[in-house]
């Protein structure tokens, strides 16, 4: 059997190497601002002599760096490489793909110091500033062409599951950050059409962007990495079209009880309850992850596991009689956190453990590291999202009950605080770990040539009818 690594692999591999390059040292840096905002969460002296480093101004560039900096660089990068795979050709336009990579890290970079100097929106998910959209826009544009030619260039007419969300990905971030910026910046709504605003594309911004990034990832790595086709494949469509068409939908649970028309809420409760039938549909396509077998589809099965227990959840706390206890506390960043570290993070980490063997013809230089990366982001993650769940209904309890003052509320949430500040720790160690492996890994490029260790399996993903 013919080694996997091929030419359409090393054809591609300069924008795809810098991309991750680029996401890795951006996810160790958020982990740092990551672990300084979660100390000041109960520790506020931490850092106090520093205006740049206030806890607002931290956790807006912990996910900024996570989100813009992480998530984006290394999904673009393991969406365009699954695109290309697909279309069966090196990638086209690669030199637009490494000037749109170099632009868009450079307006991240920029975001970040306008953060950092009291520039930050108040948006979640959206805390750039408005002068670096456009920027970003014409940078994702430029990384985006790659993709879009391979797509339209794909072997088959009927395309695969992984190309869908690829696709969609790409095509559907411009015109999300075009409508907030219009509506947020340019020529900014008023009232509480502004607070739906920023809560559609928060939630637009995980449902459309990230949360289709890391699926066209884990729909291409598992029956590769399995070597079977996906069982009930003829359901991924409507899973597909159902987040496409009730992903955004959802923004409304956070204003449940809010001075918004009762509409707004009561559409998110049906489209949460909805959204149940695409994450059935993407756990049963893609049950071969939770078989293990390998550490990319160890990742993939954890990811799958949390987006699944985030739509559940979501689903749940929208509902009025949860949402009165859980609105305004840390079980809002506890799902923040499940969604995106605990699926979309560890979606793409397990893309990256597939994919750079084959990108780079190279086999990942430290096992340890991997072991070590894959034992503290697992239970990082858990502890994480445990603690502040953990703190979050302790503070409902406490926000409830006229009687407990707001110190008494901060005392029974400390220990659950410093044991998510220790998750933190935990997670930037891994994140550690993987930016090593990977920087030593991509540096022997540099080297002489070794046979490819990475050989084919039998099968790739179901075809269509």
């Amino acid at each position: 059997m013919k080694p996997e690594v091929t030419s359409n692999d090393t054809g591609s591999r300069r924008p795809l190497v810098l991309l991750l390059l680029f996401g890795v040292l951006w996810l160790v840096a958020s982990g740092v601002l990551g672990l300084a905002a979660s100390v000041q969460v109960h520790s506020p002296r931490f850092l106090e002599g520093c205006a740049c480093l206030t806890y607002g101004r931290l956790s807006a560039l912990a996910e900024t760096a996570f989100v813009y900096g992480w998530l984006a660089n290394a999904g673009l990068a393991l969406a365009l490489w699954t695109l290309g795979r697909l279309a069966g050709e090196p990638l086209r336009a690669q030199s637009w793909a490494v000037l749109g990579a170099v632009f868009w890290n450079v307006g991240v970079a920029a975001a970040l110091g306008g953060v950092a100097t009291g520039d930050a929106t108040g948006f979640a998910l959206l805390g750039l500033p408005g002068y670096v959209h456009a920027l970003l826009l014409f940078s994702y544009a430029a990384i985006a062409l790659s993709g879009i030619l391979a797509w339209a260039g794909r072997l088959r007419l009927v395309a695969y599951a992984s190309q869908w969300y690829a696709a969609a990905a790409l095509f559907l971030f411009p015109w999300i950050l075009s409508v907030a910026h219009v509506m947020l910046f340019s020529a900014p709504a008023r009232g509480v059409v502004q607070a739906v605003a920023a809560g559609w594309y928060a939630q637009c911004a995980w449902s459309l962007w990230l949360a289709p990034l890391a699926l066209a990832v884990a729909y291409y790595v598992v029956p590769r990495a399995t070597g079977r086709t996906l069982p009930s494949y003829e359901f991924a469509s409507l899973g597909f079209w159902c987040l496409v068409f009730i992903g955004g939908l959802t923004a409304g649970h956070a204003l449940v009880g809010g001075p918004v028309p009762a509409w707004i809420p009561s559409i998110a409760v049906v489209a949460g309850a909805i959204l149940l039938f695409h994450a059935l549909v993407v756990v049963l396509n893609l049950r071969g992850a939770f078989a293990g077998g390998g550490v990319a589809l160890r990742f993939i099965g954890f990811g799958l596991g949390a987006y699944a227990l985030n739509i559940a959840a979501g689903a749940l706390t929208a509902f009025h009689a949860l949402s009165v206890r859980t609105q305004f506390t840390f079980v809002d960043e506890a799902l923040r956190q499940l969604a995106l570290y605990g699926a979309a993070s560890t979606i793409l980490m397990g893309g990256i453990y597939f994919a750079v063997p084959r990108i780079t013809g190279r086999a990942w230089l430290s096992g340890g590291l991997v072991r070590a990366h894959g034992a503290l982001t697992f239970a990082g993650i858990v502890l994480l999202v445990g603690c502040l769940g953990a703190a979050g209904i302790a503070q409902g309890r406490g926000l409830a009950d006229p009687a407990v003052a707001f110190p008494e509320i901060a005392r029974q949430t400390r220990p659950w605080l410093a044991a998510a500040t220790a998750a933190q720790a935990m997670l930037l160690l891994g994140n550690m770990a993987l930016a090593l492996n990977f920087a030593v890994t991509a540096w022997r490029l540099l080297g002489a040539a070794e046979p490819a260790a990475f050989e084919a399996p039998a099968a790739t993903e179901a075809p269509l009818p």
